[in-house]
């Protein structure tokens, strides 16, 4: 995974010196901002300059945090759940394999694990096939939840079909993802569509490339109708293939075919059908189990690959743990504002809908995220999240990003992006010495793709290579 952690000696000395060092004085901080900042967007700032002090501008107004919200949920989950906390699926039935069957039902109880794969399940069947199960004499339920909001409110519309917007559901199998291909034809301009066929979805093109890019307005468009059935159809400008990325827009039935095609092709025959369930009964056996990786390297995947439905799945699992019923991102949110508040941090004015940001109804200050920032940077059970940010230069989101792949800015900046369309942020912590981490927030929102185009670089990347330049 690519995951940069920070030694314990390291923390144990940031723990005790706090954060030091030192960065230039308000008024130089102040006309740098004013020679670097856009004059069509809405910014705000917030520096750490030593341990005790700070430099800040708008920090109290709200921004639509976008990515940048997952830090809050890093925090919360860990508060919440522990580092070492796994989703775990398991198969039951009312008796053990006997004679190479189970006489009566199976349940398969899925957890939201947002990392489970194909794989994984068909791990679980072969090991039943290795205690010598052929035959189930009853159903195979697969137990979930049959009423559960997939999407949070605020969620764009035309967001949802693609995969960094895959349903957050009890079902989630493959990242609740389709990988697909669209590539140019040499006779003609109709698009080539591939995909897996052995996944349990159908997916028609009439799609075509706009090779000579002719045409005065190509656009692709991807309808999704019901049963997880896809039609692309418009045209593409170009003549190189198209990585897609489809989200799967029924995941319960998605789960109920992947089973139903598992069971067949480990040869486990079996009298009644695949169906789903709320619950499964009290007095079964555990027969077969997979458990997630730790909570600690789930996190490090999502702050390090700005994973949304890890995100997500962990803001319903707050609010189930929390609460004690199912979780939701209504109670999750809660869940998350109460358990942050209890810890210090001051969310009066913000608004907190779900736990990757993708939500355009969230709402947080530059000085709230600047609060999480220093727990992370006090808090010893905390401490872990900054060797799981971003690098600029080295890791995830921040590896190829423009402005912080070269000097100054490589191997200085350790922060969690947050960007979506009108909404460039990032906030995290800028290396000052080996054992010396300065936080600090950069938000931008109403930032224009026409304005992305013309710019020399984000605000937050001049701002940063002001600062650290020698």
């Amino acid at each position: 995974m690519g995951t940069r952690f920070i030694s314990l000696p390291i923390l144990s000395t940031l723990i005790a010196i706090g954060f030091a060092g030192s960065l230039k004085a308000d008024d130089n901080l102040a006309n740098i901002i004013e020679n670097v900042k856009p004059n069509t967007s809405q910014t705000a700032v917030i520096i750490a300059q030593d341990k005790r002090s700070h430099f800040q501008q708008n920090a109290q107004q709200l921004f639509t945090p976008a990515s940048t919200m997952k830090l809050l949920t890093a925090v919360a989950a860990t508060k919440a759940l522990g580092t070492g906390y796994r989703f775990s699926t398991q198969v039951d039935s009312y008796v053990g394999i006997a004679n190479n069957r189970i006489k009566g039902d199976v349940f398969i109880r899925f957890d939201g694990d947002p990392t489970l794969q194909q794989a994984d399940l068909d791990r679980l069947f072969k090991q039943l096939k290795q205690q010598g199960l052929q035959h189930i004499d009853g159903n195979v339920y697969l137990v979930g939840e049959q009423q559960e909001n997939h999407k949070a409110p605020g969620w764009v519309w035309d967001d949802l079909g693609i995969c960094y917007a895959a349903p957050v559901s009890r079902y989630i199998i493959n990242n609740n993802c389709i990988k697909a291909k669209l590539e140019p034809k040499l006779a003609d301009d109709l698009a080539k569509l591939s995909f897996n066929k052995s996944q349990p979805v159908t997916i028609s093109s009439t799609a075509i490339f706009d090779k000579t890019a002719s045409k005065p307005f190509c656009e692709l468009e991807l309808q999704r109708n019901e049963n997880n059935h896809f039609k692309l159809s418009g045209c593409f400008p170009g003549k190189k293939q198209l990585k897609l990325a489809i989200a799967i827009s029924d995941p319960a039935l998605y789960a109920q075919n992947i089973i139903d095609g598992l069971l067949k092709q480990n040869q486990i025959s079996i009298k009644g059908d695949v169906l789903l369930t709320n619950k499964r009964p009290a007095n079964t056996l555990l027969i077969a189990e997979h458990q997630s990786e730790p909570l600690s390297i789930l996190i490090g995947s999502m702050l390090l690959h700005s994973d949304n439905l890890i995100a997500d799945t962990l803001l319903k699992r707050i609010g189930q743990v929390t609460y004690g019923t199912t979780g939701s991102f209504s109670n999750g949110s809660k869940a998350m504002t109460r358990i942050l508040t209890e810890i210090g941090i001051n969310l009066e004015t913000a608004n907190i809908v779900d736990g990757s940001g993708l939500s355009r109804y969230n709402l947080l200050s530059a000085q709230q995220l600047y609060q999480v920032l220093k727990l992370i940077g006090s808090d010893n059970q905390l401490n872990y999240l900054i060797g799981l940010l971003p690098v600029a230069g080295e890791s995830g989101t921040l590896k190829y990003r423009k402005g912080y792949n070269s000097p100054p800015l490589k191997g200085q900046i350790l922060a969690k992006t947050g960007s979506m369309l009108g909404a460039v942020n990032l906030a995290g912590f800028i290396k000052q010495k080996e054992t010396s981490y300065l936080p600090f927030v950069i938000l931008e929102n109403g930032h224009s793709p026409a304005v992305k185009d013309a710019e020399i670089a984000p605000f937050s990347v001049l701002l940063l290579q002001s600062i650290l330049q020698k």
